[in-house]
């Protein structure tokens, strides 16, 4: 037991810090609740050390086989600490809230839960994560408890609450029918099964992993949820759930349902084509920069959706889908913390003249869109190129051509709002907030550094998940 704790602490560091910051938080005055930030920064260090040193050991199953520690929890483990890291510089417009301690529990626990969804081979546990990843940032959306801020909560708590049931209904259908929760156990009972049968109880399992990775066709709270919640729960919805669902929907293709008799990565690459393709049609019409950002990430999810189809197919498919979700967290969180620098400035066109006030800012903004389109030499051009190169070695030629189709639409609404930032207008742009200035700044190259870097990160993360 001791030694399977010993290989969670990043899990530990997660949920102490979430705990203990809850407990403290409630005695410290107003004025000192930045130390609940601080509490958490240092639990994302010493988780990320925690990992660094998991990574070196061989991949291993904890607690009765229902927890991987491998290659994918691992990466999944550093691209969440990392975010959250990015995440707490753009919470200057909590600071001095009287719930600031609550936002940033809210926070930890949220990334908890993703972490566990990401490294999971049982299906109660799986459950158990998508309820702590879940539940945490239903309450986020409606944090300012403005009228936006409500209805955006309240859209996300009824799909979410819906799609939870959902998968409560598929857990309790494959476990009649297998046998068991535990992935191997599925594995096993899932091809025997009636055909008709297994198929609903995983389409209802992978409903509610697609609700929390935004992709067709639980995508619709996506957009509103971006708009109507503060900026930086925009950046944390936008970003930190698609981690952990898109490693678990991975997983579940990998393991459980790699015997099926189904066709589940056809499926995959369908849900993937509908996903960029309708994320990229609606952002071609957006004026406001959340709902455009909102839009932008369910077509990247799309493109996510690639390597899981790839999964069992091609030995670059986890290692691609594990590069993509690095480059796209720190480019998406960095265009994130552009918007959270600049609150007032909510449409494309209060962008206008950012050039001339702001430069730097203008820079990082011009830099993380362009990544998003998946422009050399940044991480999501190396992300998108190795997870095109997947797809097709699995065989999804189309699916290949299709989505090099949507990476060149997508150039159209993201320099719909370059042009305007670019401009010499006399426009006047407010003050930018310096801690999520700050974080653009350090985003920017950061998503620029994976590009260059995406060799090394590649051999980082080459293996294969672990199931017990």
């Amino acid at each position: 037991m001791t030694q399977e704790l010993g290989l969670l602490l990043p899990e530990i560091f997660l949920a102490a810090s979430a705990v203990l910051g809850l407990l403290i938080g409630s005695y410290l005055p107003r004025r000192r609740q930045w130390l609940i930030h601080v509490l958490a920064a240092l639990a994302c260090l010493a988780g990320l050390a925690s990992t660094v040193l998991d990574w070196l050991e061989p991949s291993t199953a904890v607690f009765e086989g229902s927890y991987s520690v491998d290659i994918a929890t691992n990466a999944t483990r550093a691209v969440v600490l990392v975010s959250v890291l990015f995440v707490l510089g753009l919470t200057a417009d909590v600071r001095s809230h009287k719930r600031e301690t609550e936002f940033v529990v809210l926070l930890l626990l949220s990334a908890l839960g993703t972490v566990i969804l990401a490294g999971t081979n049982d299906l109660l546990l799986l459950g158990a994560a998508y309820l702590l990843a879940s539940v945490p940032l239903y309450a986020l959306a409606a944090f300012a408890k403005d009228s936006p801020g409500t209805e955006a909560g309240l859209k996300f708590y009824l799909l979410g609450a819906l799609l939870g049931v959902t998968m409560l209904f598929g857990i309790m259908l494959l476990t009649g029918l297998s046998g068991g929760t535990d992935y191997p156990t599925l594995a096993d009972g899932i091809p025997d099964a009636p055909t008709a049968a297994a198929a609903v109880g995983v389409i209802a399992v992978i409903a509610s992993l697609l609700f929390k990775a935004g992709a067709v066709p639980a995508q619709f709270w996506v957009p509103d949820v971006t708009q109507g919640a503060r900026p930086p729960v925009g950046a944390i919805v936008t970003t930190i759930p698609k981690i952990g669902a898109a490693v678990a929907l991975y997983r579940l293709v990998a393991a459980p349902l790699g015997l099926a008799s189904l066709d589940w990565p056809l499926l995959f690459a369908v849900l993937a084509a509908a996903t960029m393709t309708l994320g990229n049609l609606a952002a071609f019409f957006q004026s406001d920069v959340r709902r455009l950002l909102a839009y932008s990430t369910i077509s990247q999810i799309g493109y996510l959706l690639m390597a899981v189809a790839a999964a069992g197919r091609s030995t670059l498919a986890l290692p691609s889908l594990l590069l993509y979700l690095a480059a796209y967290a720190v480019t998406n969180l960095g265009a994130f913390a552009v918007v959270c620098a600049l609150p007032g400035a909510r449409t494309l066109t209060d962008y206008s003249g950012l050039r001339r006030h702001q430069p730097w800012l203008a820079l990082g903004l011009t830099i993380c869109l362009l990544g998003l389109v998946g422009t050399p030499p940044t991480g999501v051009f190396a992300g998108k190129l190795t997870v095109f190169t997947a797809a097709f070695d699995a065989g999804f030629v189309w699916l290949v051509v299709l989505a090099a189709v949507n990476t060149a639409a997508s150039v159209f609404y993201y320099l719909r709002w370059i042009a305007p930032a670019m401009r010499s207008n006399p426009t006047t742009i407010e003050h930018a907030e310096p801690r999520a200035a700050t974080t653009a700044y350090l985003a920017a190259p950061a998503s620029v550094a994976v590009g260059i870097l995406a060799g090394p990160i590649l051999a980082v993360f080459q293996g294969n998940i672990l199931i017990s």
